[in-house]
């Protein structure tokens, strides 16, 4: 429980709190489509991430070393650079817009020092990390949320408007991207795992494949729940609020409309605890990275954190919807590779040979650029690609290529053993 518990508040930061209530608010009748996109990108994917650090037990190096040691780098350097450099500072930038501001008036610098300055206390003390997490600040967070959840429903009729989206289910789809839940799932399980390993070292490798395993389970039935609590407060709340409400002062509202007057003082504890949980998840992923590629330097581990943590309160410092901005074209860019990569290793080793992994990634990478060209504002490639790739148009054109290319790369696997045992 305290390890499912710690994965829940390691996942749930800055976009889990601001993102699901304007899906609902904005889906009308629609909401149930827009959980479900939401969940299957937020919720199972992540899930799945964190069941495949399960079976691998090592860190993100090894999640993708199967394409090659090169691309495993590669791909390493480009998830710790995207996480410390958006996600992390966002967490900031959010704390600083809801729970500091509308309280104290201080400027975003004063917030993201303080801020970043305890993210940094809290990493190069990583052996209490599960305990500090997942005892004590967890339960916090979904005590709160439950309580806003639960009056909302309690409270409002049954009422949607009209859906605000073509498509409900691929918008929440690629809304779930924002989450980066599938990237904190490569990023926080290596975390967990050598967490893990620091405080259970007699545990047998099965052990600890069902510890992970029983506690990714829990922490995905949380936040399956209160993504789709957050998603139909924000439908059941569509009259009580302007059309064009940002998302921060969306959230604000719902929680001054279902606990009154100390909404401020409830909104701020579970905004700073949400997000402080993730930047440090964030950062120590990040130092531990760098400390395992040089196993010769002690201090590596420190220097890291405390790059991160400047670089935190550089960019933390900026509004939340212009890093939000920011970091579309790089989750177009990472996250399907990062979503391949997960399917993969979940799947049975006779399924996912390293011909596999490579044929797969390459064709997830070739079939997603036109979504990240698109992403820059370069519209015209992306419509004449709606043409003739299946889901491009729903910015999801990778899909079908990557699993054709799937079952085309286990079908010539199959055929080279049958050959092999015939000869």
């Amino acid at each position: 429980m305290v390890t499912a518990f710690a994965l829940f508040s390691l996942f749930f930061g800055a976009g889990n709190l601001i993102l699901p209530p304007q899906l609902g608010f904005l889906s009308g009748e629609g909401w149930w489509l827009v959980a479900l996109g939401f969940c299957l990108s937020a919720v199972c994917i992540p899930v799945l991430g964190i069941l495949a650090h399960a079976r691998i037990q090592g860190g993100l190096f090894e999640f993708a070393s199967k394409v090659s040691p090169l691309f495993s780098l590669v791909y390493c350097i480009l998830i710790y650079t995207i996480s410390v450099a958006l996600p992390s500072p966002r967490t900031a930038a959010v704390t600083h817009e809801m729970a500091i501001e509308p309280l104290f008036g201080s400027s975003p610098l004063f917030t993201s020092v303080c801020y970043f300055t305890l993210v940094f206390v809290f990493v190069i003390n990583r052996s209490r990390l599960l305990d500090l997490i997942g005892k004590w600040l967890t339960p916090a967070i979904l005590l709160i949320l439950l309580l806003v959840i639960g009056i909302s429903i309690y409270d409002f009729p049954l009422n949607f408007g009209s859906t605000g989206f073509n498509s409900p289910f691929s918008h929440g789809v690629l809304e779930g991207y924002q989450t980066f839940d599938a990237i904190g799932a490569v990023v926080v399980g290596g975390v967990i795992i050598v967490s893990i390993n620091l405080q259970k070292k007699d545990r047998t490798y099965e052990l600890k494949k069902q510890l992970i395993g029983r506690a990714g389970f829990l922490a995905g039935l949380g936040l399956l729940s209160i993504y789709t609590g957050l998603i139909l407060s924000g439908a059941l709340l569509h009259e009580s609020f302007p059309a064009d409400i940002s998302r921060t002062a969306l959230l604000t509202g719902i929680s001054q409309v279902t606990l009154g007057k100390t909404a401020n003082i409830f909104l701020s504890l579970l905004v700073s605890l949400a997000c402080f949980t993730t930047a440090v998840g964030i950062v120590t992923g990040a130092s531990d990275f760098v400390r395992s590629r040089f196993p010769n330097q002690p201090k590596s581990y420190l220097y890291t954190a405390l790059t991160a943590c400047l670089l935190g309160i550089l960019v933390g410092q900026l509004n939340v919807g212009i890093i939000i901005d920011l970091a579309l074209p790089a989750l177009m860019f990472i996250y399907p590779v990062t979503i391949v990569l997960i399917l993969l290793n979940v799947l049975p080793e006779r399924f996912a040979s390293p011909l596999v992994f490579r044929s797969v990634i390459i064709t997830t990478i070739l079939f997603s650029t036109p979504d990240f060209i698109n992403s820059l504002g370069f519209i015209g490639l992306s419509e004449r690609s709606a043409n003739w790739i299946p889901l491009s148009g729903y910015s999801l054109g990778w899909v079908l290529p990557s699993f054709l290319v799937f079952l085309g790369g286990n079908l010539f696997s199959r055929k080279n053993d049958w050959k092999k045992q015939g000869g």
